[in-house]
């Protein structure tokens, strides 16, 4: 998930943020968004990531990989707090 598009996916970038309601995304994919979701809208989980999103991630990945993408969504998120800190706009 982590900036690799499959070959003929390149489309799919620009629907990212429509994830749920476009055909685009597999299952798979789509776990992995719940999860950056989740683990990204603290408000919205004051109690952490829902079981169901973790489950769901769990069911669609190795053992290893669950971790691998909480380690890449916590970069990404450090990454944009240092931006929205600094006021450095999107590239």
């Amino acid at each position: 998930m982590c900036a690799r598009i499959r070959p003929g996916r390149q489309g799919t970038a620009g629907a990212v943020a429509a994830w749920r309601d476009t055909p685009f995304f597999s299952d798979e994919e789509r776990a992995a968004l719940a999860l950056a979701k989740a683990a990204t809208q603290v408000p919205d989980n004051p109690d952490g990531v829902p079981d169901a999103v973790w489950e769901a991630a769990a069911d669609h990945y190795d053992e290893e990989a669950p971790a691998a993408l909480v380690m890449a969504i916590a970069a990404i998120n450090a990454w944009n707090r240092i931006n929205i800190t600094l006021r450095n706009a999107p590239a």
